[in-house]
């Protein structure tokens, strides 16, 4: 499936994952894949695997832009591989989630860690839930063995059900020998459907706690106080989810569902960019 420029040579790399499609609330997964890809020192795209033939088109549409303003060029939906450095030697691996064939397609990252002797992998993601965009973002873990969940503590024990394919590479690598973790920041579930700076930035420091990986966040702090202003001139309008979450935060177990309360909030943020 994939399709290599050339391998890069790198020493003891970390590997890291974040695929969008199933869950990943708040763009944390994707956000925070994305500013490292643009703080990696030496950074270079040296593989993709395409997805055309493993998502839904509809669900997961190809993109059209214009060249030299008349030409269209399409460009289909992919994996893309990038490594480089931060602090110590990168492999990054996002995109959209595959569709189907999800024993093919990890297989072949798989291989890709086995051949570039991967040390650890952490896959990135956010997960809605009740909790106050006021208060810190908690990143729960979860990992492939008891000695590794010992290290990185606050673990998620509480989920059974259905999953996404970050998962099934994260039991796959763990099963080849590789340590492999999630990280998932923990969005609040009104805002879940708009990019969450706050997510992204507690991603990326747990990240740099668990796997030594130095990037520089204070850039994203901006970013995180002007989202913030954002959510409350949101609230100010709506008084009545503004009550919602301040019993959230008094701890209050009568919570209205998500969809009840993201229409109005989110459509704010949309509206303010």
């Amino acid at each position: 499936m994939i399709d290599v420029d050339r391998w890069p040579e790198l020493r003891e790399p970390v590997m890291v994952v974040a695929f969008t499609g199933w869950v990943d609330a708040g763009m944390a997964g994707a956000g925070a894949s994305a500013y490292l890809v643009d703080q990696l020192d030496s950074a270079r795209r040296f593989g993709r695997i395409d997805l055309s033939e493993l998502v839904d088109l509809q669900q997961t549409r190809p993109t059209v832009q214009l060249v030299d303003g008349a030409t269209r060029q399409i460009t289909w939906p992919a994996i893309d591989l990038f490594a480089g450095r931060a602090g110590r030697d990168l492999v990054l691996c996002m995109g959209p989630e595959p569709s189907i064939k999800w024993g093919p397609f990890t297989d072949e990252l798989v291989n890709v860690a086995r051949r570039l002797d991967v040390k650890m992998m952490v896959a990135l993601g956010g997960m809605p839930a009740v909790v106050s965009h006021r208060r810190p973002v908690p990143v729960f873990a979860t990992a492939t063995s008891p000695s590794l969940a010992q290290e990185v503590g606050a673990l998620r024990t509480d989920y059974t059900g259905p999953t996404g394919v970050q998962t099934v590479l994260q039991v796959a690598l763990g099963d080849a020998g590789v340590p492999a973790l999630g990280l998932w920041a923990q969005v609040p579930h009104y805002v879940a459907a708009t990019p969450s700076p706050s997510a992204i930035r507690a991603l990326l420091e747990r990240l740099r706690d668990v796997a030594n990986v130095e990037v520089p966040l204070n850039t994203l702090d901006g970013q995180v106080d002007e989202y913030l202003e954002r959510v409350e001139q949101g609230l100010s309008e709506r008084p009545d989810v503004a009550e919602v979450v301040r019993a959230i935060e008094a701890g209050s177990t009568d919570i209205p569902s998500g969809e009840e309360l993201a229409s109005e909030i989110e459509r704010f943020l949309r509206d303010q960019g």
